[in-house]
């Protein structure tokens, strides 16, 4: 075998297998990629980073997100992730996982060592990562002999980033191979037909990309055989796979892997500018962010430069650059550019870095909302054909639903239904007038009730307070027809109220009460990706015909989503603010639904107030606290009908929005001109301690806002603190200014960690090209659609995908954050006009 260069050393691949032992390292190689421990339990060395265990799988909610298990940060970039054993070659999300035990860092030996179990098979294990000259020795070792059943399916396995390698090829013991664009087989079948990939390459040593110094990555199997998969076979946001197979009939040490990652000398990350990608209103504070590796050394200025009508660019403001300090792992510096107040075109630039161009005009954030409400709006309203053009989003999807979900099921997308339906329909049955209104939740097609109801009522609040009468588009509920850019004589977001509002009210005709929701049944079904209309066959099932059968009305294919009916108080109050807020919007557009809504809503308060609450809960699908929600309804219902019940209500639940003031703060100013005096004296000192709080963001990141460090990015956190903050600073302008509301709308639009792309698709300059839609496959986006944004991954890697679209933590667009965004721009132009 001919030896392969796999560091900047020039090592071969021979000579470090006669170095290495089954237990350890040689300590007498020598290379200058030489990994340590750090303090923040991760392996790090110039432009390379191994984290071991440091983040795990989310099991309370997704199950394998792309995060746990041996992963590689390689000049920047996280290019590989769930190193562990797994029991399929390429798993898919669902597929089972272990749990972990426990980990164990050793500075001393500079090692980190993991437990692990898969408790029903009673199968135990430890992954051992050992730092050692020129990469890192990954060892799985079993103290017991493989159980029969994990004989050819239990192996160590190392998932690479596809996007990181499109485009680059590999060598497998010296043979040459091209990673695949495009997902192309081998592929098996099992007997019952169930497909499975095989491997495309095999062999003892890997070197994944050894053209690219950034991506170069050696692994070297001591025992056993590589075996490399592509996971795109099986499902689209699979990974390009590394695995060794555990042998049978052993124990003790299993496998043994060297693994070299390639590193640049004197690798420095590009810094980032963070900026609006939007621009910024003259008048408004104009800072730039400057993110800096550590290894980096700033300069002392950054200019902003005015791009002219011949391609110019002319210095406008040249200005010192201000260190703020350390955040995560980078070090950040601000640029203030505040005095430049001339309508135009910029770029910023820094050192021979130049930004993307921006505007600074009067109009700046006039237009930034319409795409939402234009395009991602309509594309996930289910139920409809939607019509773009010459290009159809999607046909008239779930024409059959629902059917009632049976008893005592847990749903794997965190939906739950109890030991009784609460309904008056047995598991199984066509619950009838189900299939109309409502949003697809997210990326995904479900109809989650507590999503559609903060829909509903966010956008009440923005017709209310804003009273935005934009009309491109056409909605026709008569024939269930939606055509893009196609006025039609109605203001779109009533007809979006509309829309939500008939799948609120179909679920109190049909059943009495709100419902969690509405979702498939199985996996095949959800994980469709494409016209959601052919997600089941739009006939309603019917168990007297063949599958495949059909009369024309109904079929024998049992495909059609099921409704999960327990009955939850919270819900049901949180259903009921918002069909109380519609019939406000609603009045002299729809007056009979107008009406319905009204009476519902009264008629669930009461009800809800009958009898001791109903508490069932299920994952995110049941609401949020009791004592949120009725608080929602009261505050919907006394301004609707100023019935002093609803205020002393409000009153009664004082304490709760007290002890909670961060989380209740909207509503307790919405509420404050409809209660007495004595609501604004106890509001105004905790609006000042709300104050304090805030100003405490700004020591504890760069950017100002609020950055979650949640399993889900905090792009919906940024947004709620935006409209937190405006709504305060109407009711209390002496004490909470205006800036935070611009700060929050900066965050969205690429002042954020990590990169300066705003997180709204078709908004800005450069914006989201690649997110997690509907459209997801397609490595495409949906104009209007907020992601996630920056999720940090553990310990301290800001992270968001521009080339990946199918880490839904990061890139996934929903609706809820989409009613949101819509709100805080138009506060934005509100705010603009005080000055």
């Amino acid at each position: 075998m001919k030896a392969q260069n796999w560091s900047s050393k020039g090592i071969s691949a021979i000579s470090l297998l006669l170095s290495l032992s089954l237990f350890g390292c040689n300590p007498s190689l020598n290379s200058d990629n030489n990994l340590k421990l750090n303090s923040s339990s991760y392996f790090e060395t110039r432009g390379l980073n191994v984290l071991a265990f440091n983040n795990w799988y989310d099991v309370n909610f997704f199950s394998d997100s792309k995060l746990s298990g041996i992963e590689i940060i390689h000049h920047g970039v996280r290019t590989a992730t769930n190193g562990d054993v797994r029991l399929n070659p390429t798993p898919e999300q669902w597929d089972p996982i272990p749990q972990l035990v426990r980990r164990e860092v050793n500075e001393q030996n500079n090692t980190i060592e993991a437990f692990l179990t898969y408790p029903e098979y009673q199968f135990d294990y430890r992954i051992k990562a050992e730092a050692c000259s020129g990469g890192i020795l990954l060892n799985v070792n079993i103290d017991k002999q493989l159980p029969k059943e994990l004989v050819g399916r239990a192996g160590f396995n190392l998932e690479f980033l596809p996007a990181a390698y499109f485009e680059k090829t590999f060598l497998m013991d010296g043979k040459p191979g091209v990673f695949p664009l495009y997902p192309g087989g081998p592929m098996s079948v099992d007997k019952p037909g169930v497909t499975e990939p095989k491997p495309f390459a095999v062999g003892k040593q890997l070197v994944l990309a050894p053209e690219d110094p950034a991506r170069r990555v050696t692994i070297i199997a001591r025992t056993g055989e590589l075996l490399l998969f592509d996971g795109r076979n099986k499902a689209q946001n699979g990974w390009f796979v590394v695995r060794t197979l555990i042998p049978q009939n052993t124990c003790g040490p299993v496998i043994d892997w060297f693994l070299s990652a390639n590193t640049i000398p004197n690798w420095v990350r590009t810094p980032v500018i963070a900026h609006s990608q939007v621009g910024y209103h003259p008048a408004q504070k104009k800072v730039a962010v400057i993110e800096l590796d550590k290894n980096d050394r700033p300069l002392a200025s950054a200019r902003l430069l005015k791009v002219t009508d011949v391609g110019q660019f002319v210095e406008k403001y040249k200005g010192e650059v201000i260190k703020w300090g350390p955040y995560l792992r980078y070090n950040y510096f601000t640029f203030d550019f505040t005095p430049v107040k001339e309508t135009g075109l910029y770029v910023l630039e820094y050192g021979d870095l130049r930004t993307k161009p921006f505007r600074i005009a009067a109009d700046i954030y006039e237009n930034c909302w319409q795409p939402t409400l234009d395009v991602f709006f309509a594309v996930q309203m289910d139920h409809m054909f939607v019509n773009e053009a010459y290009r159809v989003w999607h046909g008239k999807a779930h024409l059959d639903d629902a059917l009632q979900a049976p008893i005592n099921h847990r749903h794997f997308d965190l939906y739950t239904q109890g030991p009784t339906t609460d309904s008056p329909y047995q598991p199984g049955e066509h619950i009838p007038g189900l299939n109309i209104g409502g949003w697809f939740d997210a990326g995904d097609f479900d109809i989650r009730t507590a999503t559609q109801y903060h829909v509903v009522s966010t956008l009440v609040q923005i017709w209310e307070t804003f009273r935005p009468a934009r009309d491109e588009t056409l909605i026709d509920q008569n024939i269930r027809y939606v055509d893009i850019h196609h006025p039609d004589g109605v203001p779109d977001i009533l007809q979006q109220i509309e829309h939500g509002t008939l799948a609120l009210i179909a679920q109190q005709r049909a059943v009495g009460h709100a419902i969690p929701g509405i979702i498939e049944p199985n996996l095949s079904q959800y994980t469709h990706l494409g016209d959601a209309s052919t997600q089941t066959d739009n006939l309603v099932y019917n168990p007297r015909l063949k599958p495949d059968e059909s009369d024309g009305f109904t079929s024998g294919n049992f495909d059609d989503r099921w409704a999960f009916t327990n009955k939850s108080t919270p819900l049901n109050y949180g259903s009921a603010a918002a069909l109380a807020a519609a019939s406000r919007a609603l009045r002299g557009y729809n007056d009979a639904l107008a009406d319905e809504c009204i009476a519902t809503a009264k008629n669930v308060w009461d009800q809800e107030h009958s009898h001791e609450p109903n508490i069932f809960r299920a994952g995110n699908t049941t609401g949020v606290s009791l004592e949120a929600e009725e608080l929602n309804a009261a505050l919907e219902l006394l301004i609707c009908t100023k019935d002093v019940k609803y205020a002393d209500r409000i009153n009664a639940l004082w304490p709760t929005v007290e002890k909670q003031f961060n989380r209740f703060a909207a509503l307790a100013v919405r509420a404050k001109p409809y209660m007495d005096s004595a609501w604004s004296q106890k509001l105004e000192p905790l609006v000042r301690a709300y104050k304090n709080n805030l100003d405490k963001s700004y020591e504890q990141n760069p950017f100002g806002v609020p950055i979650s460090t949640a399993g889900w990015a905090g792009s919906g956190w940024v947004t709620y603190f935006g409209i937190n903050t405006y709504l305060l600073h109407k009711a209390y302008p002496e004490i909470i200014s205006s800036e935070y509301t611009f700060r929050a709308l900066d965050y969205l639009y690429g002042c954020h960690p990590a990169s300066d792309i705003s997180f709204v698709s078709a908004v800005g300059t450069r914006s989201k090209r690649i997110a997690y839609g509907n459209n997801r496959a397609d490595y495409s986006f949906i104009a209007g659609g907020l992601v996630p944004g920056i999720l940090v991954i553990k310990p301290d890697f800001p992270e968001n995908k521009e080339d990946w679209p199918f880490l839904w933590a990061q890139n996934e667009y929903v609706i809820g954050g989409a009613s949101d965004y819509i709100y805080l721009v138009l506060a934005a132009n509100d705010l603009l006009k005080e000055n």
